[in-house]
């Protein structure tokens, strides 16, 4: 197995049941969705993260997919020590996101850049001395009214917003497909033109 043909994918978000359906979780929503593409079950890795590994379908790029037992602003070191582990560059890490500047349903894709106040991305960036790894950024929308997007991201989806959340897990966990077997051009053709 090439390192080339080797993805580690790893979704953001805080631990234990009770995060489970929040806004920050949403990627590791997209994580949980890939790992039903592949039935694989999440393990417990010395790096401190929850990981699965396969191939969506046979000849597709085989993917690790991460789950950092770490609360979001503490991820960078879960997903360095994978890095380490597999022998992977920061080029080939994608990592899915909650993103506060993009409407709620709509995805982004792109390679590298700042940390956009994402106090996750930061770490990571901070921990592997790098940001040229590749971001599925999931919008979420900004908080209504006042209120602080501290609040809001640890949220659950609202009832409406829970009708299109499974199509919105579905075409990101598409755009990690297309990412790795791809490349982000093409993916990001598809994707932001949809």
């Amino acid at each position: 197995m090439s390192a080339a043909d080797l993805w580690l994918v790893v979704g953001l978000g805080n631990p234990g049941p009770g995060y489970a359906a929040n806004r920050h979780n949403v990627g590791q929503m997209v994580v949980a969705e890939l790992a039903d593409r592949m039935r694989a079950s999440f393990k417990t890795h010395k790096a401190n993260a929850r990981v699965a590994e396969g191939r969506v379908v046979p000849g597709a790029p085989r993917f690790v997919l991460a789950m950092p037992n770490t609360y979001m602003n503490v991820s960078g070191g879960p997903v360095n020590g994978l890095l380490k582990f597999y022998g992977l560059p920061p080029e080939q890490l994608i990592v899915v996101h909650d993103e506060l500047d993009i409407p709620f349903d709509t995805l982004k894709l792109k390679q590298g850049g700042g940390h956009g106040g994402h106090n996750g991305l930061r770490d990571i960036i901070a921990a592997t001395g790098s940001s040229d790894f590749l971001r599925v950024r999931v919008g979420i929308g900004r908080p209504p009214g006042r209120m602080q997007a501290a609040d809001f991201v640890l949220q659950n989806f609202s009832s409406v917003e829970r009708q299109t959340l499974p199509n919105l897990v579905s075409d990101a966990a598409d755009a990690v497909e297309l990412i790795a077997g791809s490349g982000l051009t093409a993916a990001q053709l598809k994707v932001h033109t949809a």
